[in-house]
């Protein structure tokens, strides 16, 4: 299937410190290109995939699962820290959930995470039927482009799958949780005031449930869940920088 405008792949080699950016549940690296594409212009190597069954149609999505997701993150991972000296990755909302699954599993290669409106659970009432209405429901409306700032399209699906939505709850949320003690890695995280898709519960429960002794939060008052495509992008954008220079000195100067 053609791919949603914008929803490519960005993989690009510069200097010695890499990045790896991820994007969420049923969106695509248009919500994140903006991002990666400013860490490319501060001099940074960077990986942008476009994980399985997104950035085409939402039916592509079926046939997924975490798995799936958490292979092509780890795989291009592998690939910065095979040719990078210090190595970052960073996530939005499932992308969050990714990074910190990869620092989990493999914090000892990572520099530092950045986290934007990460999710671990949902509060959603019908979550508890997700196990069974899965198999006679394909999928439910979609919970993309909660964006403040008008105008602006995350290149999104309009459905949710509800088998790869099990799947990221039960095999994704489940680990990460069993795991958190795991995260040792610095940590910043970005959290919207106003988010209509992750609770804020999910931003307090990592908070204090991560080992890292360096966290820093940054709470952003004009945005809403796809905070990188909203009004506080360019505050997520130089934080991230500063972070990344401060853990990684070598860094180049934009």
């Amino acid at each position: 299937m053609p791919l949603i405008p914008g929803a490519e792949p960005l993989s690009h080699r510069g200097g010695p410190v890499g990045a790896l950016v991820l994007h969420g549940f049923s969106g695509s690296p248009v919500s994140m290109r903006p991002w990666a594409e400013h860490l490319v212009e501060a001099g940074l190597s960077v990986e942008m995939p476009r994980l399985p069954g997104h950035g085409t149609r939402w039916q592509d999505m079926t046939v997924t699962r975490w798995d799936d997701w958490y292979a092509e993150a780890d795989r291009c991972l592998t690939l910065l820290t095979s040719s990078c000296e210090q190595v970052f990755v960073m996530g939005l909302s499932m992308g969050g959930s990714l990074t910190l699954r990869l620092a989990e599993n493999r914090g000892d290669e990572l520099a530092g995470i950045v986290l934007v409106n990460p999710a671990v659970h949902t509060e959603r009432k019908d979550a508890v039927l997700l196990p069974y209405i899965r198999h006679v429901v394909k999928a439910f409306p979609g919970i993309t482009n909660d964006i403040k700032k008008p105008g602006v399209d995350e290149g999104g699906y309009e459905k949710l799958p509800l088998q790869p939505a099990y799947s990221l709850q039960h095999d994704g949320w489940r680990a990460i949780r069993d795991d958190i003690a795991k995260v040792e890695v610095p940590l910043l995280m970005f959290r919207s005031r106003e988010d209509h898709v992750v609770e804020p519960s999910n931003g307090d429960w990592i908070a204090s449930h991560v080992s890292s002794t360096d966290v820093t939060e940054v709470w952003l008052d004009n945005s809403y869940h796809v905070a990188t495509l909203d009004n506080d992008a360019p505050l997520i954008f130089d934080t991230t920088l500063d972070f990344v220079r401060r853990l990684a000195p070598g860094t180049a100067q934009a």
